[in-house]
C-alpha cells in the first residue's frame, strides 16, 4: 500500500511490545482470520455493536469490510482509523480511533478487540495508550472517551489505569436486550498524569495530518485549528 496515494498508511505507533498501523493487504486477511476465532467467552457479549455473535466467516468478512469502509468513507469531518496491532510480527487484534467534527470538538473515541490467546497479558493497556498518544501529543486533542458494558470489569481497569474518569451512563439496545455501558472521559490533564507507556509516533506528515483536519505546526491557519497543543510529525513518550 503506497503512503503517497493514502498518507495513513506510513503512519506507525510503537510501544515497548507492540506495532500499531494500518493493514495491507496481507496484514488485514491475517486480522479478518483472528476476527472468525474467539474474541471473548461464549457467555459475554461485550460490544454494543454485536459483531461476534455472527458466524466465523461473517466475522472475517465484515471485518475486512469494515477496514476498508473506513479507508472508503474518510472524511476530515468524520473518520475511524482502524489500526492493526501487531506482536512479533503477528496481528494479535485491532485499535480503532474515531472522531466526528475533530477540528472543532478535539475529542476522540477509542475502541478495540483482542484476540482471546492474547488477553490477560495487559496487551490492550498498551495498544490503548499508543491510540491515546496519536489523539493527545500527535493530533492535540483536548479529551477521549471510552464506554465499556458494566459487567466488562478488564475494560474498566483498563479505562482507570489509563487516567479516564467516570462519565455517565448509557443504555443500548444489543441483540434485543437493555445494555447499560459505563461511559468514562480522559482529558489532557488526565492523559499527561498517566503516561506510563513509552510511545513512538512515525509517518505523521502534514498531509497524513490534514486527513485527520489538523494542520501541520507552521501551516497558515495552524493557530487557528489547534490552539493549545501543536501536534508534531515524530513524538515520542
Amino acid at each position: 500500500m503506497e503512503a503517497d496515494i493514502w498518507p495513513l498508511y506510513g503512519l506507525r505507533l510503537a510501544t515497548p511490545r507492540l506495532e500499531l498501523r494500518l493493514p495491507d493487504e496481507r496484514t488485514l486477511v491475517e486480522m479478518a482470520r483472528l476476527a472468525s476465532g474467539a474474541v471473548h467467552a461464549d457467555s459475554e457479549m461485550p460490544f454494543s455493536v454485536p459483531w461476534t455473535a455472527a458466524p466465523p466467516a461473517d466475522r472475517a468478512r465484515g471485518c475486512f469490510q469494515h477496514v476498508l469502509g473506513t479507508i472508503a468513507g474518510w472524511r476530515p469531518e468524520g473518520w475511524t482509523l482502524s489500526l492493526a496491532v501487531l506482536h512479533g510480527g503477528r496481528v494479535i487484534g485491532r485499535q480503532d480511533l474515531s472522531s466526528t467534527d475533530f477540528a472543532v470538538v478535539r475529542e476522540t473515541q477509542t475502541g478495540s478487540w483482542l484476540g482471546v490467546e492474547h488477553q490477560g497479558r495487559g496487551f490492550g493497556t498498551e495498544m490503548r495508550a499508543a491510540a491515546l498518544h496519536l489523539a493527545f501529543d500527535g493530533l492535540g486533542a483536548r479529551g477521549s472517551l471510552s464506554a465499556a458494558m458494566t459487567d466488562n470489569p478488564r475494560s474498566r481497569r483498563v479505562s482507570e489505569k489509563l487516567g479516564y474518569r467516570p462519565d455517565g451512563l448509557l443504555t443500548e439496545s444489543v441483540l434485543g436486550r437493555a445494555r447499560t455501558l459505563e461511559r468514562f472521559r480522559l482529558d489532557r490533564a488526565g492523559w499527561e498524569a498517566h503516561r506510563a507507556v513509552p510511545v513512538e509516533t512515525t509517518g505523521l506528515t502534514a498531509a497524513a495530518l490534514a486527513l485527520f483536519g489538523v494542520r501541520a505546526p507552521g501551516a497558515p491557519g495552524a493557530d487557528a485549528a489547534a490552539p493549545d497543543e501543536p501536534p508534531s510529525e515524530r513524538t515520542a513518550s
